[in-house]
Parts: structure tokens; sequence; C-alpha cells
């Protein structure tokens, strides 16, 4: 399954590329998180060890044209908005992050030209990775607020979009919820043309492309959630965004970068967060790969 997304993810690539790509060894293929593409450069997969450059041609802009016409069905107008935002979501739930020029306007920025690189990530769902958590999660048929944890490219998103899954459907442990995900980066969802191209479930309502700040707002107001799930709490306006919806009584789901709750702590920002007392659960993801396990702590 994981080789399939691989071959999908080639399917965006240039002739030339593709072959390149597809001539890596199946274990290998498995194993990779993204293809990278730099202008002058050859092609590259991210793998949980690091960055490994491919033999062949060097990547040029025309190919990287060709990677942003095939993400968006040769419509870039319709994307400009994620574009200007560096990234573009293709079918299938290919999340490209994009780096180039920018075209200021009025004190923002408006768009990408001269496309410099290409970062097409291949999400790897993963369901029923958060099931074994789930008892840990739920208190007489309620979910506890939860934050989920750990260093850059450790899983977050893969665990809590699961998460949202099973929360969403219901089991034998709870009932189906309504669950509202601001899906700010496009990650979660995958949202292309107005399609989830992942699966979130059934009583889960998506916000796509939306800042937290804006979005916790909005979905309190119109979907009445019993849950909320957002990604990468970073800035104090996310922290705002939680407290909001703590306050309204939804369970809240959301990830940030740490090893542990103690580096957290040490962070003005999260600190605030922790101290607050939103969060009753913390979900700390260790090592990569084949050795990544998860491990709950009781935040008091």
């Amino acid at each position: 399954m994981t080789e399939d997304r691989y071959k999908e993810a080639c399917a965006l690539l240039p002739e030339a590329l593709r072959k390149v790509a597809l001539g890596v060894d199946p274990p290998r293929q498995a194993r990779t998180e993204e293809l990278r593409l730099r202008v002058g450069r050859p092609l590259a997969l991210t793998l949980p060890e690091g960055e490994v450059s491919l033999p062949g041609p060097a990547v040029d802009s025309s190919d990287l044209t060709q990677v942003l016409d095939k993400a968006t069905a040769f419509s870039r107008y319709a994307a400009g908005e994620t574009i200007s935002q560096g990234f573009v979501t293709a079918e299938g739930g290919f999340r490209i992050g994009l780096c180039g020029t920018a075209i200021p306007e009025g004190g923002e920025n408006r768009g990408l030209r001269d496309i410099t690189s290409a970062a097409i990530r291949i999400p790897h769902a993963c369901p029923g990775v958060a099931e074994p958590l789930l008892p840990e999660l739920l208190e007489r048929g309620r979910v506890r607020s939860t934050l989920i944890l750990s260093p850059p490219g450790g899983g977050k998103t893969t665990l809590l979009r699961d998460l949202v899954r099973l929360l969403s459907q219901g089991g034998a442990l709870a009932g189906p919820m309504r669950v509202a995900l601001v899906d700010e980066r496009g990650e979660l969802a995958a949202v292309c043309r107005g399609k989830p191209q992942l699966n979130v479930g059934p009583s889960t309502d998506i916000l796509d492309g939306c800042p937290k700040a804006a979005a916790v707002p909005m979905l309190l107001r119109a979907m009445n959630p019993q849950v909320i799930a957002l990604d990468e709490i970073a800035l104090p306006a996310d922290v705002g965004a939680v407290l909001s919806a703590a306050g309204c009584g939804a369970a809240i789901l959301a990830t940030a970068h740490g090893a542990s709750v103690a580096e957290l702590r040490r962070r003005t920002v999260l600190r605030e967060l922790l101290e607050s007392g939103v969060f009753r659960r913390a979900v700390v993801i260790e090592g990569r790969g084949a050795e990544r396990c998860c491990r709950v702590e009781e935040l008091l």
C-alpha cells in the first residue's frame, strides 16, 4: 500500500524524473516521506534517516512547471490562494510545498513565480494506528482534550488524522462524535477541489485553509462540534483559539513540535497553554519509522 502511494506521487513528476524515481528499490519506496525537487540539483528522497539524492538529470525550471500544472490540473488560478501560502494539494492527498520568488502586493504575498523548489509529501495513512491509545484518552465515553507531540516528522499528523477518523465513526468504547477539523495547511484531510482525499471519518466537518484563530469561532458558531481537531500549535493566536474552544465545552485534539512535555514547558507560548489546564492528556511519540512508539501522559 505504501509503495502504491509512492508510485502515485511519482505520477506528478515529468517523465525523465519519474523513471529515476521508479527505479528505486521497493523497500526504499515504502519508507520515502517526500520527493524533493530543486533547480540545478538531482531529484532527492526524504527518508526517516535523512535526505538521499538519486542519480540522474538535474531538475530544471520546466520540471517544476510540469509538476505544478499536473497538481493543479492546469488551473493555477484556482489554486492561487494556497500557492500564495507556499503549497498546493494535488488529487490523491499529495501536499506539495513550494519555494520561489514571492509576488508582494499591499504588504502581503499574493503568489509565487519562478518556482525553484518543490517538496511532494507522501501521506502515510495508517488506519488503526490510534486505536490502542483510545482507552487512555476516553473517560465515560467522552474524549479528554489531548496534545500530541513529537519532533518534526515524527508522525503527529498521521496519528491525529486517525484519531479524528475513529472518534468520528464511533466504536465499542464511544458512539460517533461530531468532529470539526481545522485543516489550515491542507495536510489532515487533503481537500482537493472540494473533496477530502484522506479518510477523516463520516461525522467530520472540515474547514480547509483557514487560520486557526479565525476557524475555531466559525466552527463553534456553525457546526456545534463535540471535538475540535487542529494541527501544529505554535503561535500565540493558536493558543487563543484553543482557549476559546475549550471555554465552549468542546474537547480539543492538537499537535505540537516537541520531544517531551518538559520541553514544551520551556517555551513561553506552549507553557501558557499547558498551565491553562485545557489539555488533560499528552501523547508523546518517540522514535522514527519501525522504531516509533507512543506513550500517554496525564497532565495535571
